[in-house]
């Protein structure tokens, strides 16, 4: 864990956990986190985090439909973007997402994908959100969409659980696109993923969790946590060659810009 507080979360799932939100949060602060973005993939757990981010004050939320769930409420699109539109104007909400495109699943097919996607980017744009991206298989039409709806602000864009190689990484370092690390860059089969994180510049990368999923060595194979962004953090700054508490405060002002909290 992380010796020093500094950290925090970018992108969590505290309803989907299951445990009591006072409890996680504790676990969280002792480990040297001081705030956790919990990210809405429907409208009941957009609705969790709005309400989570009203009663914590190290709470914030992000709302959006996963693209994998996009074909089954499709035939309420019109309805469904209104809620997220009027849950992104609460107060702590600070993006939307997490929205995109998976083409590892075929719940949803692509067409239908990538015009959720666009109306999810013309909500972040009206909002002054960051757009908190979800891109599995996807990077191409990703990296062509952001870019036909662009031009983007940097560190209006964030790659949540960054998945792309190290020549990725450039292409979204020139387009000022943040990438937010979670715990799978410490597998042992990420090579990839590690070149992606050398070569992102410290200013424009998170730390995350994707809790309950995704969590870090040396306890894979366990529920994740946000408290576990701890062992991201201190990886990625070994990895990278950086004082830890050097590392913790690039993150924290590179979280201020995104998040504008």
């Amino acid at each position: 864990m992380l010796p020093e507080p500094g950290g925090f979360d970018s992108h969590t799932h505290m309803d989907i956990m299951g445990l009591p939100v006072d409890g996680v949060l504790a676990a969280a602060r002792a480990a040297g986190l001081g705030r956790v973005v919990n990210v809405g993939c429907d409208l009941p757990s957009s609705r969790w985090s709005v309400a989570r981010a009203g009663e914590y004050p190290e709470v914030y939320a992000a709302v959006a439909i996963h693209p994998n769930e996009t074909s089954a409420l499709d035939g309420a699109r019109a309805q469904v973007l209104a809620e997220v539109s009027a849950l992104a104007q609460a107060p702590k909400v600070v993006a939307i997402g997490e929205t995109g495109l998976d083409y590892y699943r075929d719940w949803a097919s692509p067409d239908v994908q990538r015009e959720w996607f666009r109306a999810h980017i013309e909500i972040a744009r009206r909002t002054g959100k960051a757009l908190m991206i979800h891109d599995r298989d996807a990077h191409e039409d990703v990296l062509t969409i952001l870019a036909e709806t662009g031009p983007w602000p940097s560190y209006s864009v964030i790659f949540h659980c960054f998945s792309g190689d190290a020549a990725m990484a450039a292409r979204c370092a020139e387009a000022g696109y943040v990438m937010s690390f979670a715990g799978n860059v410490t597998f042992k089969n990420a090579d990839s993923l590690r070149e992606a994180a050398l070569v992102a510049p410290a200013e424009l990368m998170l730390a995350e969790t994707d809790a309950p999923y995704l969590t870090p060595v040396p306890h894979r194979g366990k529920p994740n946590s946000p408290a576990m962004t701890a062992y991201t953090i201190r990886y990625l700054a070994d990895l990278k060659k950086l004082d830890v508490a050097e590392f913790c405060a690039q993150l924290q002002a590179t979280g201020a810009r995104v998040f504008a909290w």
